[in-house]
């Protein structure tokens, strides 16, 4: 097993391995790129947008052990892009190659009973949540949080897929059919922990997220916390400075650090919050990466969260993260991509379009974001309102 030591650092023109070839893997590569670095990449679509940018594709399967040591017998380190990938192979490759963020954390956040015990057990807030294992365990659950929760998939599940809100008796048996489904896939998949998880509804003003670095000497940088927009369960906006109370944002900020140091987080961590009306912080979900409401530091922040993340796995000093101007990010879906191919000619000069590579613009897949620098954050949103790309969000 190859270690280092908190004072090692990993410096260009090593290679890092990246599991999963999506558009964080991109930008994450494009900013190592200008740090000097080499990227090969792990996924099962040739010509993935990561792969794009990369010096190399292993084209394979996420939970294919042999061809994750192929990609490692080439870098110096690995580090993956999204948490879906295999926990079991993370800690394979652990063995014998530098795997920054470990598997744990990611065998944590892979699963969200384990995620909110893990949190709770450390004193964090999280909404209150029973495992369910039968639909015996959703009846309980429903009596417990007298008649309002909400039922996730344990494993899987994003942009609100794998999600039923409980609202009536009647919806227990109206969702039954999908639970035990849910359930059976579960266990035909040879998982023998919780399939399910039920959630205490709680009535929330609004959500943030604190994107958190952390690197293997210790230091600890969060991001200017982001407040979020979803449509249809997606992420439509990101507003920058978020417009809460100071001690809200100071308490977001401050939860997301207790996270970062109680998990010994190496890398990116995302932590997403419900505001509630009583100004109270609860942690929603964690993500030990880059995310999709931190893309905003691209063209805002003195650091980027894709070259902070390459600087915390290779444990080289974390950068800035001030912010030098409000920022409003828009995320760009397929349905969005032709009306903004067709008016990009005439975008004001404060629109910074990304795009991402991906050959096929299906909808509600993310194809791209825009960040909208400006010096107030209404002009962004009035822009975003009249521009006629997100007329269809």
């Amino acid at each position: 097993m190859q270690t280092r030591s908190n004072a090692d650092a990993v410096l260009p023109p090593a290679t890092i391995g990246i599991l999963g070839g999506g558009q964080l893997g991109r930008m994450m590569a494009l900013a190592g790129r200008q740090m000097g670095y080499r990227f090969c990449v792990l996924d099962p679509t040739p010509d993935a947008p990561a792969a794009q940018v990369a010096d190399g594709q292993v084209v394979a399967a996420y939970d294919d052990v042999d061809a994750a040591r192929r990609l490692a017998s080439q870098c110096h380190l690995v580090t993956y892009e999204f948490e879906n990938v295999s926990a079991a192979v993370a800690a394979a490759l652990a063995e014998t190659c530098d795997v920054p963020q470990g598997s744990e954390l990611l065998s944590i956040c892979q699963h969200r009973v384990r995620e909110k015990s893990t949190l709770a057990e450390r004193g964090l807030p999280v909404t209150p949540f029973l495992p369910i294992s039968s639909l015996r365990d959703l009846d309980e659950a429903f009596e417990r949080f007298d008649g309002r929760m909400v039922v996730k998939t344990c494993r899987g599940g994003y942009d609100g897929k794998g999600q039923w809100m409980v609202r009536s008796r009647e919806q227990l048996e109206t969702y039954a059919r999908d639970w035990t489904r849910a359930i059976d896939h579960h266990r035909a998949a040879g998982f023998d922990d919780h399939p399910l998880i039920a959630e205490a509804y709680v009535p929330f003003e609004g959500e943030l997220s604190v994107i958190v670095a952390r690197n293997r000497r210790g230091e600890v940088r969060a991001f200017p916390p982001a407040e979020n927009i979803h449509k249809r369960h997606i992420l439509h906006m990101s507003i920058v400075p978020a417009r809460y109370a100071e001690d809200v944002i100071a308490r977001a900020e401050e939860v997301a650090r207790q996270v970062a140091e109680s998990l010994g987080v190496v890398g990116l961590i995302a932590v997403e919050m419900f505001v509630t009306g009583e100004r109270e912080i609860l942690i929603n979900e964690l993500a030990p990466r880059p995310h999709n409401s931190g893309h905003y530091t691209l063209d805002t922040c003195a650091t980027s969260q894709f070259e902070q993340h390459v600087r915390a796995i290779c444990n080289l000093p974390l950068g800035d993260v001030k912010l030098y101007s409000p920022v409003v990010m828009v995320n760009v879906l397929g349905q969005h991509v032709e009306p903004l191919l067709a008016r990009m000619r005439d975008f004001p000069p404060q629109v910074k379009v990304h795009l991402y590579g991906k050959a096929e613009a299906k909808r509600d897949r993310k194809m791209g974001h825009v960040n909208i620098v400006v010096d107030e954050v209404s002009r962004a949103l009035r822009w975003v309102e009249t521009c006629g790309v997100w007329t269809d969000t």
